[in-house]
């Protein structure tokens, strides 16, 4: 159970903004991009919450860039629709038809829903693609899959990231929300990974913070042993680790090496299942879930 700060005595919310104050000082002016997802998308409260703490750093002087995924939304759809779905190493197989319902529920809907939640709190969200004013340019990739490469549709990698207009949204104030769609240079529209094109995003934008929300607390280093979750890993360890974990969290876990290898300061794989769990991470001295910091 989940305890409500409004249940605190005076004094102890007193004493958890003064221990916020250090963390804030130190990401104020500073760039942090977080790829939003898992059941933080989808249970009511967790998204109203996540987008109390998008205002909240807004108004603290941090500059928030949110990356969405919308993998059970897309699911639903195909779904609904009739359509078969299916995943090789961690990534949505997409032919055309799949890449259709990918472009109208990631930015019509997931997108949108977020640019609103946040937006009750004034007039902060702007929702973009990474196929406006070429924000990302794709190119195409596949994955190993017992040791084969294999094919996986309209999937592509972020090869190129143009900054500018989501710096120009955050030099506005602003808080961008990005939906994963991208062109490669022939104008063919890929659907890409939202952990990889938060970390490229990151990594252009020379972000101080990566921070990935998932369903689990963290990293753990032998699934499903829950005593062994980690609050800190190095990129050399976790490297090793990789070819061990199971496929859903193989894009998170790439995605957090290579934001930390090209530069970002800290990648944070944390537990999006938790209220403010944002905030958490960033402004209190226990945090939570795993960091990833360079070997």
């Amino acid at each position: 159970m989940t305890m409500n700060i409004d249940d605190l005595p005076t004094q102890a919310k007193a004493q958890v903004l003064a221990e916020a104050l250090p963390w804030l000082k130190q990401l104020n002016g500073k760039i942090v991009v977080i790829k939003y997802g898992g059941n933080a998308m989808t249970d009511e409260s967790l998204r109203r919450a996540f987008a109390a703490d998008m205002a909240f750093l807004r108004n603290c002087g941090v500059h928030p860039v949110v990356v969405h995924g919308g993998g059970p939304q897309i699911t639903a759809m195909l779904r609904r629709l009739g359509i078969e779905g299916d995943f090789k190493g961690g990534f949505r197989v997409t032919t055309p038809e799949v890449l259709d319902v990918a472009r109208m529920v990631l930015f019509g809907q997931v997108g949108r829903e977020l640019v609103n939640l946040i937006n009750v709190h004034g007039p902060y969200a702007v929702g973009i693609t990474g196929e406006d004013a070429q924000l990302f340019t794709a190119v195409r990739r596949s994955v190993v899959v017992d040791g084969v490469n294999t094919d996986i549709g309209l999937v592509g990698d972020v090869d190129l990231v143009n900054t500018a207009a989501v710096l120009d949204l955050i030099a506005a104030k602003r808080i961008p929300v990005v939906s994963t769609l991208a062109p490669d240079a022939e104008g063919v529209v890929h659907n890409i990974n939202a952990d990889t094109a938060a970390a490229a995003l990151a990594e252009a934008l020379g972000a101080e913070k990566l921070l990935m929300l998932t369903d689990v607390e963290g990293l753990y280093t032998s699934w499903p042993d829950r005593t062994s979750l980690v609050s800190e890993i190095d990129t050399a360890t976790l490297a090793q680790l990789l070819p061990s974990l199971e496929a859903g969290m193989i894009p998170k876990v790439e995605a957090c090496l290579r934001a930390v290898t090209a530069g970002v300061p800290s990648a944070h794989v944390i537990d999006g299942r938790v209220e403010h769990c944002v905030l958490v991470e960033l402004f209190t001295d226990a945090g939570t879930g795993t960091k990833v910091v360079c070997a």
